[in-house]
């Protein structure tokens, strides 16, 4: 029931939302003014110390100071996502991942700290503000077009494409998108944001990067503020390096080779066997077509955000997928709005920026786009519940709107370009669960929800409703399920554990099965031979025959899967099993049950690869550690820890783990025993990045109380000594690599501050110049020469979460909060570069890594808790 009462209270969220929204404002704001101060102080104690002939430098030359305007109105933030509530994932933007809370801010400087220079040089860091949480599904991205990939010299089957039903999208079917690297402007993140209709013009407009050949010095600019990165030595005085000419896109491209997990948490009937063998269900935007015995995966990715309900066609070859509203007006989804747009819109504008969710019908074996319904101001927040016809083969759709009316539509999806709705009607104030037709009984369509199940009937041009009469039973508080026996009975389940019969053409129990579940009834499926098997809260599968009385088989699935969500006929006798933390198991009553799909269930951030083999770690805030093989597909061990995680890395000699939690802990995990071979708290609030160093010998964990922990490293990372802190960013840091040789540290913060560090003294480096040449073992920060074209133009610097430089240095990938992973040639030093963007997830991507040896890569999703792996192909066109 997880699902259904956070529906409920959707609208006091939003409510909520609001109010954090201003008071988030004002964080903002108090933020920035911190930020400017301490760097201020940090120039004046580093310019104090310096020789004569060096303070004409930039003594932090990559964060300098901005000069701050007092705000003149009260625009309203536009976060990640309209129906939660926002707070910074730095201490300027908002981010759109819930972040735990911080501390109380701590206390600017005294009056005395700023008439001594000595203690300017006690006070080098502004501790964080971020408090509270923020949420999001995701935001706008660039504009993709309809180019389509080759196929994969390996043996997997591709996602195939067909642009041509989707010109009203602009988007491709089948297909991940692949396009040089999106860059719309958007200045609804940039700095100058919110600082009322009189500076409009005035901010709106895009500072352009400068290069300075003299003394090599490229100024970026994020939010609105100027960046410094010094470019290597070579480049100094050269006309090599043009700023205005974009590094090309490489001839390397990514193709999907596979989808790791299931939507079993929140989203119900989604687990079908289709005539080709293949199970078809969905996760993030990616609907999934896996053949168990070859071992082989399918992807439709015609969808541009969360798909959230599925239709099976009589024919058992045409699928509908409905999906959430979601990013971008062309793709279904509310974009980024311009500051203009920030303000309140006359009425006739209002309708127009509602972008709807929308509906696709597709064939599954070709994995082309047949129509696509829905498009404009018929749905509302999401299509939650899809149902062909039945009796007149699959001629009609029923459609369940996840809106406050929750209106039911029936559409002749097969007349015209996109469809004819032919009725639609207010169903119910209240959540509906599950919508079906009647397969024996012609225009009849039968719904359940809270508190309610309705038989429909289309007569005329309109929908006629009767409800469900209970006579002597207690009515139940959910129904949550539907089946239909062979005699035309209508079979419901509900959130007591009771099974109601329904007698054919009637709204009145005929006859009712009580505590047949200890809990609530979550799925109900008639098998081939007339049997029926139900599954629930209680985890048991149970199998009752014709006259509904137990048949004296049941299972119980392990707790590690958790409950029943759904129950689906499979090959031969054998059942398909969908459960709530999202894993599908396939077996019988017979044989037992074994998992063949399994997943995170709460938001995943947490990604490393193995340094030597085909393997790879993933942990979220569900507090499940998984080890996976690339090759296999399959999870070879997986943990609880105690609490949620956050980030995991591995060792260098590949034996010893290191996890975070959403607190202050971390831990060391020996991958052989699974043993938690050591433990730490020395933070005071969540490590957001650990890397070792790459002899082993050394690690740094970045922290959000705003220091780096440096730790020295035995025993192949069982037992580990602390050297000393780093202080001196200004926000929590939220990346960090470590030089080849170990001495020292580059890190970034929440406020966009790359500062270095050398790890003997834990000392930061104030002269960045100095490291211009410095090879770094990794490239995981976000900002820098090297990496400063990744960043979408109008970047408001979280906008890209996460990237990673490959084993052999020739590419960098990078997440983004746009639902994008996107492809780079290495270094990307030229802003506005080109390259190759890919959606699959819905959510926000999270993190994203290469393997070994650089054949794969493996990205993470948030909110949608998805793995996508990809094979790194190369491109003849080029």
């Amino acid at each position: 029931m997880d699902g259904v009462i956070g529906h409920e209270n959707e609208e006091l969220r939003d409510r909520v939302s609001s109010l954090e929204k201003k008071v988030q404002q004002q964080d903002d704001e108090i933020v920035c003014l911190k930020s400017a101060l301490s760097d201020a102080i940090r120039r004046l104690a580093a310019l104090e110390s310096a020789p004569n002939s060096a303070r004409a430098a930039n003594a932090l030359p990559s964060r300098p100071a901005i000069k701050m305007a007092a705000r003149t109105g009260t625009t309203p933030s536009t976060g990640k996502d309209s129906g939660q509530g926002s707070s910074p994932r730095g201490s300027i933007s908002n981010h759109q991942t819930p972040r735990q809370p911080s501390p109380s801010p701590g206390k600017g400087p005294t009056r005395s700290a700023f008439q001594s220079p000595a203690p300017m040089k006690k006070w080098p860091s502004t501790p964080s503000t971020t408090s509270g949480e923020g949420q999001a599904t995701g935001t706008v991205g660039g504009s993709v077009d309809e180019n389509r990939f080759p196929s994969t010299p390996s043996g997997r089957s591709n996602s195939v494409a067909d642009g041509g039903a989707q010109k009203d999208l602009g988007v491709a079917d089948g297909v991940l998108f692949e396009t040089p690297y999106a860059r719309r402007a958007s200045s609804s993140n940039s700095f100058p944001q919110n600082r009322g209709p009189a500076r409009s013009n005035s901010f709106s407009r895009l500072k352009e990067p400068t290069f300075n050949p003299a003394d090599g010095c490229l100024k970026f600019y994020l939010r609105g503020r100027p960046l410094n990165f010094f470019a290597p030595t070579s480049l100094v005085g050269s006309s090599d390096y043009q700023v205005n000419q974009p590094n090309e896109a490489p001839k390397e491209k990514l193709a999907l080779d596979w989808v790791y997990g299931y939507r079993g948490r929140d989203a119900r009937s989604n687990i079908y066997l289709l005539p080709t063998g293949e199970v078809v269900y969905f996760i993030a935007a990616v609907v999934v077509l896996y053949n168990v015995e070859e071992q082989m995966q399918r992807h439709y990715i015609g969808h541009t955000d969360d798909v959230k309900s599925i239709a099976i066609h009589p024919d058992k070859v045409t699928v509908a997928t409905g999906q959430v509203a979601g990013h971008d007006k062309l793709e279904g989804r509310p974009r980024k709005k311009s500051f203009e747009e920030t303000q309140e819109p006359p009425p006739s504008r209002k309708k127009e920026k509602k972008f709807q969710p929308h509906i696709r019908i597709w064939n599954s074996i070709s994995l082309v786009t047949l129509k696509v319904i829905g498009i404009g101001d018929f749905f509302d927040r999401a299509v939650s519940c899809l149902a062909f016809s039945k009796m007149d083969g699959g001629a009609q759709l029923v459609a369940v709107d996840e809106g406050n009316e929750h209106v039911i539509s029936v559409w002749d999806w097969q007349k015209g370009e996109k469809g004819q709705r032919i009725v639609e009607t207010k169903s119910s104030t209240e959540p509906v669960l599950a919508v079906e037709y009647h397969p024996c009984e012609p225009h009849t369509i039968v719904s359940c929800g809270k508190g309610q199940i309705c038989f429909w009937k289309i007569e005329e041009g309109s929908l006629s409703r009767k409800l469900g009469v209970f006579e002597k039973y207690e009515k139940p508080k959910y129904m949550t399920c539907l089946a239909f026996a062979e005699n035309g009975d209508v079979i419901s389940g509900d959130s007591s554990g009771n099974l109601f019969i329904w007698g054919r053409g009637t709204n009145k129990v005929s006859q009712a099965v009580t505590g047949a579940h200890e809990g609530g009834v979550f799925s109900i499926c008639m098998l081939k031979d007339g049997s029926i098997v139900t599954g629930g809260k209680d985890r048991k599968v149970i199998r009752w025959d014709a006259t509904y009385k137990k048949a004296g088989q049941e299972y119980e699935i392990p707790d590690a899967y958790g409950p029943v969500r759904m129950l689906s006929q499979g090959k031969g006798n054998m059942i398909l099993v969908g459960t709530t933390k999202n894993s599908i198991l396939h077996g019988s009553f017979d044989l037992g049950f074994s998992p063949i799909v399994q997943g995170h269930t709460d938001e995943l951030w947490g990604l490393a690869t193995h340094p030597q083999q085909n393997q790879f770690l993933t942990c979220g805030y569900d507090k499940m550690l998984y080890l996976w093989d690339t090759l296999t597909h399959g999870v070879i061990w997986s943990k609880e820890m105690p609490e949620g995680c956050h980030c995991v890395t591995f060792h260098p000699e590949g034996e010893v783990a290191l996890v975070t939690s959403c607190s202050s802990r971390w831990f060391a995990v020996e991958l052989s025993s699974r043993d938690v071979v050591h433990s730490n708290a020395d933070a005071s609030e969540r490590i957001e990045i650990a890397e070792f160093s790459l002899d082993g010998n050394m690690l740094a964990c970045g922290s959000r109380d705003n220091n780096i922990y440096i730790y020295s490293v035995a025993e192949g990372g069982r037992k580990f000594s602390k050297i000393g802190k780093c202080t001196g960013h200004s926000s929590f840091v939220t990346h960090l690599d470590w030089s080849r040789d170990g001495q020292f540290v580059q890190s970034n913060s929440g406020d966009y501050e790359l500062l270095y560090w050398t790890v003997a003294t834990c000392r930061q480096v104030t002269t960045a110049s100095s490291m211009r040449d410095v090879e770094w073992a990794t490239q995981n920060c976000t900002l820098g020469f090297s990496v400063c074209g990744i960043w979408p133009e109008g970047a408001d610097g979280t906008d890209v979460n996460a990237c990673c430089r490959s084993n052999s240095e020739h590419l960098v990938a990078s997440a983004d909060d746009f639902g994008k992973v996107n492809l780079f040639a290495y270094p990307c030093s030229r802003p506005k570069s080109a390259g190759h963007s890919y959606i699959g997830h819905s959510s926000h991507v999270t993190n994203v890594r290469f393997i070994y040896n650089d054949g794969r890569l493996i990205s993470t999703g948030g909110k949608d808790s998805s793995i996508l792996q990809w094979q790194v192909v190369e491109s003849s066109g080029y």
